[in-house]
């Protein structure tokens, strides 16, 4: 009954692979001279991110014999998606006011936000690494000459460790 009312297809190890890349952008992300290549490669990692996470949540449903699309992801897609779109537009807004410094805080702020929201219809697990992302961010904002670091950390090894306590608690 749990199960059915629970977005169980967290992919543990499907995060760990966005931990590691995010891990490997930061360091390339902290050696580039301009605000402007700084911003491509995490946006690039974003993309591959989405990318891993969505191939890797495919495969961990079909394997468990779950519908793609059932309530419990519709709601784990729907508490997500406000505070990724705020994130899309902000960083336009952001990086058109020279505000570059500001966005690791962003970032993790509102992918923290979205991580909780969505997180509520998932396993416990998740709102929990929502929760550490929101601290990471106001982190960020408070320390700017921080920011890559900070976000580094939280975009790669908060998903490492969260991925291998979901893939060991959830099956992969």
């Amino acid at each position: 009954m749990e199960r059915s009312a629970t977005f169980t297809a967290v992919p543990g190890w499907g995060m760990v692979m966005v931990g590691a890349t995010a891990l490997l952008a930061g360091l390339l992300a902290a050696r580039q001279a301009t605000a402007a290549r700084w911003a491509a490669i995490w946006l690039g990692e974003a993309c591959f991110a989405v990318a891993i996470a969505s191939l890797a949540i495919s495969v961990k449903s079909q394997r468990q014999g779950m519908p793609l699309w059932n309530g419990p992801a519709r709601k784990v897609a729907f508490g997500f998606l406000p505070a990724a779109g705020a994130a899309v537009v902000l960083t336009v807004v952001f990086y058109r006011a020279g505000l570059t410094a500001n966005l690791p805080g962003l970032w993790c702020l509102l992918y923290g936000a979205a991580v909780v929201s969505g997180g509520i219809a998932s396993v416990p697990a998740v709102p929990v690494m929502g929760a550490c992302f929101l601290a990471s961010g106001v982190a960020a904002l408070w320390l700017p000459g921080r920011g890559n670091m900070l976000m580094t950390g939280s975009f790669g090894l908060l998903h490492i460790l969260f991925g291998v306590l979901i893939a060991r608690r959830h099956g992969g």
